[in-house]
């Protein structure tokens, strides 16, 4: 029998991908995994250890870290998959305006792309999994059944941002955010490593003027579509 999916959310930053792809995993049954916060996880490590920040990296002292950085999820209290870093819960930390800060440049590092890249491999390796990121379609999971590519206008992606950033009692402004968004957009592009790119037979999804109930209804008819298909 064929084992249950495996589905790739890429996109650009803000644009949803984690909230669709918990949506998705819980309506479906499956697994969640979140490769954004594995990056960030790795990012957080490295800025508290000052080896990494806006202007400056010691990419050298991150590579040499990589085996003592323990990644995993867990459940919160909301049903939602927290972040691990060496058994501690960092979702609230990671998700700062600091670390989207240095995020991208932690990201283009080849050793760490090819650590995590391992990992999220080893976590999606038997199907039934929801994978969200940066290079899960093109990378991680070249062979997934179903492939998406998700986008918005950056205008309601930086709007987005900074209304959850409001929520969680932090004070940018909208030009750092809209500002912080266009460069990680530029190096997510642009990077040598596993840039971010919309893969041949990835199904583009523009969220601009989508709610989440009806963004979750598209993709769960692309799921049901695809699973006929390899029934039939």
């Amino acid at each position: 029998m064929k084992k249950e999916l495996t589905i790739a959310i890429d996109g650009w930053s803000s644009c949803g991908k984690s909230t669709l792809a918990k949506a998705l995993a819980k309506e479906l049954n499956y697994i969640y995994v979140d490769s954004g916060a594995m990056y960030r996880g790795v990012a957080l490590y490295a800025f508290r250890n000052k080896w990494v920040s806006p202007t400056e990296i010691d990419v050298d002292k991150i590579i040499e870290s990589l085996a003592e950085i323990k990644l995993s999820f867990t459940s919160s209290d909301s049903g939602k998959a927290d972040l691990l870093v060496n058994g501690e819960n960092v979702e609230r930390e990671i998700r700062t305006l600091e670390i989207s800060n240095v995020v991208s440049r932690v990201a283009k590092i080849k050793e760490v792309r090819s650590h995590l890249v391992a990992e999220q491999r080893r976590m999606g390796e038997s199907g039934g999994v929801v994978m969200d990121g940066r290079d899960i379609g093109s990378v991680v999971f070249p062979n997934a059944e179903l492939k998406i590519f998700l986008t918005a206008e950056p205008a309601i992606r930086a709007q987005r941002r900074y209304d959850e950033l409001v929520a969680k009692n932090e004070n940018p402004t909208m030009e750092e955010v809209l500002e912080n968004l266009q460069l990680r957009d530029e190096m997510d592009a642009t990077r040598e490593e596993s840039p971010l790119i919309q893969t041949d037979d990835a199904v583009v999804v523009d969220n601009s003027n989508l709610n989440q109930e009806e963004q979750l209804k598209k993709v769960k008819d692309l799921v049901l579509n695809i699973k006929s298909s390899l029934s039939a």
